[in-house]
């Protein structure tokens, strides 16, 4: 049903956008026009079979049950399926830019070896189906719960080729098309796969366990659908531009697939009203396959029609210009207008993938401190607060004037990272989402692992054990200014997006991990005494000053080639903005140093007076046993003497 609805409206999607349409000027033929399109749908149905599969495997079945085997064979076979795909469409792209004839002679695999190892797109296939073959091995070789969720995260890394290459580098928009594009990869084929693989697997499940593993994967359809309807958005926004762009070919397209993302929805709703309820009370399954079956074709529709438009021309002009200036050929972008105060507040660039986190942590968390509530419990008003402050912050480093101007000015990147590494932990840290996680989700006991559980492995594993070493803490907090900005990664994080992705998260993570030792309220395997926490935070604070006044009394500029090149005819000239970073890193970064003093001086007080109050209560209860025997000692060694 899937493959058959799929590949009608592909061919329905090419007729109607002339995505397959003859060339006028070396055309390489129907084979290649109508294949690539072919093979790239399957790619993406095996891409879904992998990670929709290894999703339930490791959230929702049983490694001791029969369904767990069967879900890894199909992820086993969707990468092998997967890996020939991603080939064939490597092989066919070549073909469709060389317009040559298969030959079996030395020429023609030398240029076709070229094309994989030397051009952006054959490197591309190339790398997606090597790790695809990877994935194929290590799902018939992996039946640890553990390790699988390493192989998930080889399996997201697959698609990551996929991703760039949905946008043209160089033209508005290519950094935030990236993040879309992966984004609706990963999360379509989660929640299509996902779907295939319940199909599938439903014979081997008894009627509890197929209620509670429907109910775990309508969970997580549920938040596959939120982010593919968001970042569907945002593609469609980049590619069409305005309403009335909805109306040429490749609007239409847009337009199927809108409305087959919103049937789903209401399968989806579906799911979580009627389809669970009814398998709780009767037992029969007639309903769960009507929806299923029909849900299937809604994603053959979805599936076609993706693939039709990715060989489509979209509306709006993705070539690059002919003439650009010096920020444009470096970023993509426009030089934005000379900052100032107001800037900082009026400017935008927003990051999908950090407003879609922001979002769902402010939501879960909220959610939690709800289910306290309805049961009886307290939460302390004051954590809330803090944390939906912190990721308020996160959200505006991430998306606001910080964001659209660290590109061209050191000084503002410089004062994003210390936000992201100081001032944002300090609001998330006391908020304890680990002891929140602990109260309000409730454990599983099917022998699976839900949200809880993996967390709670986390936390508790030997990686996480030694990060959460205060000395390892404050070793990658201060550690890694030096090594992160005189290394090759400081590059990395500029020039590329997915850089800069992990760039922010490196921050956050380092930021949180040291005040996490210094004032964290989550449980933790060990602990400074307070006086060993202000002594490490004083080493800190000193290490932290020295990099910023290296900043500021250096002459050689960090990447020359970018921040002195960026032809910018307004503001400091790149050294004396780089000084100005290094002022920022030593004078606003301490600013929440200071604020960790303060609050482990206040946490130390408030533990000498709880082991003061502890000691009274005990003394009274004894009636002063413990200091009567500290006097009768004494006039023991005062009789010896």
């Amino acid at each position: 049903m899937l493959l058959a609805v799929g590949f009608v409206m592909l061919l329905v999607g090419l007729r109607i956008a002339g995505g397959a349409d003859a060339q006028l000027l070396q055309d390489p033929g129907p084979v290649v026009r109508y294949g690539i399109p072919v093979t790239k749908m399957i790619v993406n149905l095996g891409a879904a079979g992998v990670l929709g599969a290894l999703v339930l495997a490791v959230f929702a079945l049983r490694s001791d049950k029969p369904e767990f085997n069967r879900a890894l064979d199909v992820a086993a076979g969707s990468a092998a399926l997967l890996t020939v795909a991603s080939a064939a469409t490597g092989f066919l792209t070549f073909m469709q830019l060389t317009v040559k004839s298969v030959r079996f002679d030395n020429s023609y695999g030398d240029l076709l070896g070229q094309f994989l190892t030397q051009v952006e797109i054959g490197q591309a296939w190339l790398i997606t189906t090597l790790i695809a073959a990877a994935v194929t091995v290590l799902c018939f070789a992996v039946r640890n719960v553990t390790a699988l969720v390493f192989v998930g995260v080889l399996a997201v890394v697959m698609l990551v080729p996929m991703a760039q290459q949905g946008h043209a580098a160089g033209t508005t928009g290519h950094d935030a098309a990236i993040t879309a594009l992966g984004l609706h990869l990963v999360f379509a084929a989660v929640w299509l796969g996902g779907l295939l693989v319940l199909v599938i697997i439903s014979p081997q499940l008894d009627n509890d366990r197929m209620l509670s593993v429907i109910s775990r994967y309508s969970t997580v359809a549920l938040i596959a659908f939120i982010v593919v309807a968001a970042s569907g958005y945002v593609s469609a926004e980049l590619r069409i531009g305005s309403l009335d762009r909805l109306l040429t070919p490749y609007g239409l397209l847009v337009l199927i697939k809108v409305g087959a993302l919103i049937a789903l929805g209401i399968f989806g709703a579906a799911y979580r009203r009627s389809l669970i309820a009814r398998l709780a009370e009767s037992g029969r399954r007639y309903f769960f396959w009507k929806i299923a079956v029909v849900e299937l074709a809604f994603m053959g529709i979805a599936s076609g029609a993706a693939a039709a438009l990715g060989r489509s021309a979209p509306p709006v002009d993705q070539t690059i210009p002919a003439v650009q200036t010096p920020a444009q050929i470096l970023t993509g972008e426009q030089l934005p207008p000379e900052l100032e105060l107001s800037r900082y507040f009026t400017e935008w660039n927003f990051d999908l993938l950090w407003i879609l986190l922001c979002g769902f942590g402010i939501v879960f968390y909220l959610a939690g401190v709800r289910r306290l509530h309805k049961r009886g419990d307290t939460w302390p008003i004051h954590r809330s607060v803090l944390w939906v402050a912190g990721m308020l912050l996160l959200f505006y480093v991430t998306n606001g004037g910080v964001n659209v101007y660290e590109k061209y000015l050191f000084s503002v990147h410089m004062l994003g990272h210390m936000t992201l590494s100081m001032m944002v932990p300090l609001l998330l840290v006391p908020a304890a989402p680990i002891t929140l996680i602990m109260r309000a989700v409730a454990k599983r006991q099917d022998g699976t692992r839900g949200g809880r559980e993996w967390v709670l492995l986390a936390v508790h594993s030997k990686i996480g054990s030694f990060l959460a070493n205060p000395i390892v803490a404050a070793l990658l907090f201060a550690g890694s200014l030096w090594l992160f900005y005189y290394s090759p990664l400081f590059r990395w994080a500029t020039v590329d997006h997915i850089g800069h992705e992990w760039m922010i998260a490196h921050f956050l993570v380092t930021g949180y991990l040291l005040v996490q030792a210094l004032i964290g309220v989550d449980p933790v395997p060990y602990r400074f005494p307070y006086p060993f926490r202000l002594l490490l935070l004083l080493a800190v604070m000193a290490f932290h000053a020295f990099f910023g006044l290296a900043m500021m009394t250096g002459n050689g500029l960090l990447l020359a080639d970018w921040y002195g090149a960026m032809g910018r005819p307004w503001g400091p000239t790149a050294i004396e903005d780089q000084q100005t970073g290094g002022g920022i890193a030593w004078s606003v970064g301490e600013i929440p140093t200071v604020i960790l003093a303060i609050a482990v001086a206040i946490q130390w007080s408030k533990q000498d007076k709880k082991e003061t109050t502890r000691r009274d209560r005990t003394a009274d209860r004894t009636n002063e046993a413990e200091l009567g025997e500290y006097n009768a000692m004494l006039e023991r060694l005062n009789s010896r003497r």
